[in-house]
């Protein structure tokens, strides 16, 4: 199960766009909500969540997908539910991708040190010591997968899905999408 957690203030398309690419490609993804199922974006648009962070199945995760958005990074680092569910992530091999201010969740706390890694322009700072590459879309380092910004997201939730042997290959989904990759 992948899980995108939704904290207030979230980017609407980072979250958007890899749940559905997720769901084209037949992988089960589930929206988690930080404070309940329905969550505010940073733009005035509220996403109904599956599931509250609360009822998150550790077991059942094959990794955990951080949108961006400067209100939702907070929203994730001040739930201790959701940041545990990180660091489980992290400790028992699981999947983490984070697009835009998200990487710097896991930058802050040293869990991006001597990674390959994209930001938002302009949070390089809170990528501790990771290795910033900041002209490409979307990064794969191990068992982290770091993306962009908006414009991003699309690529970011095609190798997001690519992690995985879905029904459908990213290439697939992105040809019925009608979208180029990079």
């Amino acid at each position: 199960m992948v899980y995108i957690i939704l904290g207030k203030g979230f980017e609407e398309i980072e979250a958007i766009a890899p749940g559905d690419i997720l769901r084209r490609s037949q992988i089960p993804v589930q929206y988690a909500g930080i404070g309940g199922r329905v969550v505010e974006g940073a733009h005035g648009i509220s996403l109904q969540a599956d599931i509250t962070v609360e009822e998150l199945s550790l077991a059942d995760m094959d990794m955990i997908v951080l949108p961006g958005g400067l209100g939702g990074v907070e929203s994730i680092e001040n739930s201790d539910t959701a940041m545990a569910a990180v660091k489980y992530a992290l400790d028992n091999g699981r999947y983490v991708a984070a697009i835009c201010a998200g990487p710097t969740i896991l930058g802050k706390r040293g869990w991006l040190d001597g990674k390959n890694a994209v930001c938002y322009p302009g949070c390089e700072e809170g990528m501790g010591k990771a290795i910033v590459h900041p002209e490409k879309e979307a990064v794969v380092d191990g068992n982290i997968i770091t993306g962009r910004a908006p414009g991003a997201a699309i690529e970011f939730g095609l190798t997001v899905a690519g992690m995985f042997k879905g029904e459908f290959t990213p290439d697939t989904v992105a040809q019925y999408m009608v979208y180029e990759r990079r």
